[in-house]
């Protein structure tokens, strides 16, 4: 018989990443936070079950209650921590030296009791090698934007440059005085003025 009245269900909310990404070798997290309607108690318990990607049967390879209890047989033996804090709800733990073996599906289940009905979220673990990668921020591709384009025209100006000094060092050696059958309307300059006077042309043309 369930007396009249109304009845309050307590529940725990519990929250945790969809897909967590790792590199074999590197330490892996699971994040898992939870909230209870009732205080923390001694009798709260955390459990986090693995089932490999292939598929197979589920396997609790993590267990709280006052203290950790990570698992100490299977693959994962020796290689799971508690870095969480239930104090604070979370209930997080952390993988050492993944491997691709380990790529599968994650639950974290927290019971306050008589807190004890939530929700069931997983996280699929997906370990990968880490390769050769380049993350592009705002600010790299700010940069990239901004100065690459002006490193480019320095360089060109630079090239010009060099190649019209290459010009005016052979003329220089052959003299820049116009020859004596060159027939021009501009006033004839001779020596360094002459000279000079082209460097000076040939600067503004290159900017």
């Amino acid at each position: 018989l369930v007396p009249s009245g109304v009845c309050n269900v307590l529940s725990l909310e519990i929250k945790a990443s969809a897909k967590v990404r790792a590199y074999i070798g590197e330490q892996a997290s699971l994040k898992c936070s939870f909230t209870s309607s009732l205080p923390i108690s001694e009798r709260l318990t955390v459990d986090w079950t693995y089932r490999p990607l292939t598929g197979g049967q589920m396997e609790t390879v993590f267990h709280y209650q006052s203290v950790p209890y990570p698992t100490t047989v299977g693959k994962f033996k020796d290689r799971i921590s508690w870095v969480g804090n239930v104090a604070k709800g979370d209930a997080s733990i952390a993988i050492q030296s993944p491997v691709l073996s380990d790529n599968g599906t994650f639950i974290c289940s927290v019971k306050n009791p008589p807190d004890v009905y939530h929700n069931i979220p997983q996280t699929t673990l997906i370990v990968t090698e880490r390769g050769f990668s380049f993350q592009l921020t705002s600010a790299t591709l700010l940069s990239i934007v901004v100065f690459l384009p002006s490193v480019i025209v320095v360089i060109v100006l630079l090239v010009r440059m060099r190649r019209k000094f290459g010009v005016l060092k052979e003329k220089k050696k052959s003299g820049c005085k116009k020859s004596s059958i060159e027939v021009s309307d501009e006033p004839e300059q001779t020596g360094a003025g002459n000279c000079l006077g082209r460097l000076r042309e040939w600067c503004l043309n290159c900017v």
